[in-house]
């Protein structure tokens, strides 16, 4: 078969296949269907798919079609993150500074801490975690803010689900996860601090910092539709100028989306641009994560340290929360509704941990245990989190409607 059929049959599988599980079984309660895409991503990499049927998986998955999928993938979460610089509103945090600053600092300082001893528990009890091209604070440092990452988007899309996004509590936590979000970026690029390219990494920022007074200043003036366009253009410089200088396109990305605004944009367009990237172009995203997923130490090895990432992950949230809640004087229970929803992990994770994972920070077997991490983290939210709205008056509207089992849930 040409490339071009292998292609077509790839990308049949990589949108029909999840949707036919999650419309099928009816998940989105405890999965939804961005979560399914991630899980089919897993099944149809090279562990899974390439060892049960590795004729069969050789000739779809061949390298050109791998290439073809890789620069769709490329695309698709440039502009998924793009569209999460975007939506950081960090006016709305300052006029809530002290709360804000507070919540957004334990709440990530805590969880960051227990993946840090998490990290170094890895380190002690087997070699093989630790990338070639990293030093040892890299790696303890990264697989730190693993653990600590808030998902912006997919939390917005489950605040959707419950029906609390535009509510009181669902505008504090997007308060508090912007914050995070912005730090877990200004980590990155620190991470990918390399002192042989700084001259370059300086030259970008100088560059960078003239040419977005510039772009904002144009954009201030031409019409909503003309601002995507050219958007579209500033995103792929950004990504090119970040990545020449050894910061890695994604960092580019979020820099491109942090500096405009929101009110350039209709909400109901920017949501629906959001919706149309993860239905279209995301699903190939996702199944590329799952072609780098590695099980060579042997199952038992990653899923223990999946575990193990997962309990620094959710505990130090709560706790970090939980002391935010007590010097703020929070009500009962509010802690571990908003510590809850902040350990959401999904999109923002994997894409941060695919970035360790390119620069040689983390091995795939690492990779594969914070992939399965970030998915029981989100697969926990909704399932906990919505009886608790169900007891309390947290929102105006009925919850009944949008969290039972058996609700209409569409990604």
């Amino acid at each position: 078969m040409s490339t071009t059929e292998l292609f077509l049959i790839a990308m049949t599988i990589i949108l029909g296949v999840p949707y036919l599980i999650w419309r099928v079984f009816r998940t989105d309660y405890w999965a939804p269907l961005v979560v399914v895409q991630i899980l089919t991503g897993i099944l149809l990499g090279p562990g899974v798919l390439g060892k049960i049927f590795p004729g069969y998986y050789a000739t779809v998955f061949a390298p050109p079609v791998i290439a073809a999928l890789n620069g769709i993938a490329w695309w698709a979460v440039m502009i998924f993150v793009w569209i999460a610089g975007i939506e950081l509103d960090l006016r709305e945090v300052w006029k809530q500074r002290r709360e804000c600053g507070t919540t957004a600092a334990f709440a990530l300082g805590a969880p960051l801490l227990t993946g840090c001893l998490a990290a170094i528990g890895m380190l002690a009890w087997r070699a093989g975690w630790m990338g070639e091209s990293a030093s040892t604070w890299q790696f303890v440092l990264g697989i730190g803010m693993a653990c600590a990452v808030t998902a912006l988007p997919i939390l917005i899309l489950l605040m959707e689900k419950m029906g609390i996004l535009r509510e009181p509590l669902g505008q504090r936590v997007l308060r508090y996860a912007s914050l995070d979000d912005l730090a877990i970026w200004a980590v990155l690029a620190i991470i990918l601090l390399d002192w042989q390219r700084v001259g370059h990494q300086l030259a970008f920022l100088a560059i960078f910092a003239v040419a977005a007074w510039l772009f904002r200043r144009l954009m201030a003036r031409v019409t909503e539709m003309d601002r995507y366009f050219i958007g579209l253009v500033w995103l792929a410089a950004c990504g090119y100028g970040a990545d020449w200088c050894g910061l890695h396109f994604m960092v580019g990305a979020f820099l491109a989306g942090a500096v405009m605004e929101r009110e350039w944009f209709s909400l109901e367009r920017l949501d629906g641009l959001r919706h149309n990237v993860l239905l279209v172009v995301m699903p190939v995203y996702f199944l590329s994560t799952g072609l780098r997923t590695n099980w060579q130490f042997g199952g038992t090895a990653v899923f223990v340290a999946a575990a193990l990432l997962l309990v620094a992950s959710v505990v130090g949230k709560l706790a970090g929360v939980g002391v935010a809640g007590k010097l703020l004087g929070w009500k009962r229970g509010d802690a571990w509704t908003v510590g809850w929803l902040l350990q959401t992990k999904a999109l923002i994770m994997i894409i941060f941990v695919n970035v360790l994972l390119d620069r040689h920070i983390i091995t795939s077997e690492t990779f594969t245990a914070l992939l399965l991490m970030a998915v029981a983290s989100t697969m926990l939210t909704v399932p906990i989190v919505a009886p608790r709205l169900k007891r309390e008056d947290f929102r105006s509207a009925p919850v009944e409607r949008t969290t039972g089992p058996n609700a209409e849930l569409p990604s």
